[in-house]
Order: C-alpha cells, then sequence, then structure tokens
C-alpha cells in the first residue's frame, strides 16, 4: 500500500443495499432523500405547485393540493402502505395560503379602483 493520499483506492464501493424481507423502496431515508418513493402524489404536486406560486395564479391550486396530501398521508397511516412526503405538502400549504392572500390583495386593491 502506498503512503500518498492522492492516490484513488484499489477497491470498489460496496453494492447498493437491497431493501429487507417486506420493507418497500419508500421505507429507505436515504433513497426519500433522492427520489420521491413512497410518498404521496398529493404532496409533490403540492411541493412544485407551491414552488410556482409566488406567480400568483397557481397559489389556490398549491393550497388544495396541500390539504388533499396531508389528507391522503394521514389515511394512509392506518394501512400497511404509508405514504411519506408532509414536508412538500407543509410548504405547499405555507406558499398557498401566502400566495392566495396576496393575490386576493392584489385583486381587492385593483377592483377598488
Amino acid at each position: 500500500m502506498s503512503d500518498d493520499p492522492y492516490q484513488s483506492p484499489s477497491k470498489q464501493a460496496p453494492p447498493p443495499v437491497p431493501p429487507a424481507q417486506g420493507e418497500r423502496l419508500g421505507d429507505q431515508v436515504g433513497m426519500r432523500l433522492l427520489l420521491p418513493v413512497g410518498n404521496s402524489g398529493w404532496a409533490i404536486a403540492s411541493g412544485y405547485l407551491g414552488l410556482v406560486s409566488v406567480l400568483l395564479i397557481p397559489a389556490p391550486f398549491a393550497l388544495i393540493t396541500a390539504i388533499l396530501a396531508l389528507r391522503d398521508i394521514r389515511r394512509s397511516k392506518e394501512t400497511n402502505r404509508r405514504k411519506h412526503g408532509t414536508g412538500r405538502a407543509v410548504f405547499g400549504l405555507l406558499m398557498g395560503t401566502l400566495g392566495t392572500a396576496a393575490g386576493l390583495l392584489l385583486l381587492t386593491r385593483f377592483l377598488a379602483n
């Protein structure tokens, strides 16, 4: 073995560990960070709509999909196929609420003039 710290190691990285028996891919925390596996579809939609809700038009849709996502995630806890994505849903809820409020404020000011 060489003492050169800049020399690349001769060993390859170990292969990825497959899910254990009875475990789903969405149950692995590292996989959920990289891919939206195991997440509620409503939560994914809510996160993206919340991201573009600064344009004000998709803000009410972000709000609606966030409520549906939180309901979907809560209902999935009663089954054996638990869904994740609460963070995305809360982000969509927050941004949808702020965007809808800003849009309504601008609309009322526009109609008042």
